[in-house]
């Protein structure tokens, strides 16, 4: 049985019951109803990544992305990416990037759950909410990737 204890502070540790260690990061981009905040549980054999924001955060997508060397160049790192959209949503649109690109940089199987939303978004909403998508997952990815390293 897996059970992880949420630390009280961000970026600290909390531990399963049989002594592994996973650690969870955040990070965050935006401010009102364009805030997106991204946050990063780091297991021992992958990370799972949340980018939530908007109005509503919600589950609007999930994908999972699994490091490969890549067919162009095999001396660099590439994902397969699988994603399940929820129906009517579009947030795969974030989460299938966001997974692809946190694989190939931490060379890790990435989990991605996004959920952005804002209530009768225009496009100049949308690409807001993107872009600070991406930024929130910039902090996060360097975090990760310390830890990471530091393993």
């Amino acid at each position: 049985m897996f059970r992880c204890y949420l630390a009280q502070i961000k970026g600290d540790l909390f531990r399963r019951e049989v002594g592994d260690i996973c650690r969870r990061f955040e990070a965050s981009a935006g401010e009102g109803r364009h805030l997106v905040r991204a946050a990063a549980t780091v297991t021992r054999e992958g990370v799972i990544v949340e980018l939530l924001g908007g109005e509503r955060p919600h589950v609007g997508a999930v994908a999972l992305a699994t490091p490969r060397p890549s067919l162009a160049d095999p001396t660099q790192v590439s994902a397969s990416v699988a994603v399940v959209p929820v129906t009517g949503h579009k947030d795969d649109e974030v989460a299938r990037p966001a997974a692809a690109r946190a694989a190939r940089e931490l060379n890790e199987p990435v989990a991605v759950v996004a959920g952005l939303h804002v209530d009768r978004a225009g496009p100049e909403d949308i690409a807001l909410l993107i872009e600070n998508a991406y930024r929130a997952l910039d902090e996060l990815l360097i975090l990760v990737g310390q830890a990471i390293k530091g393993r």
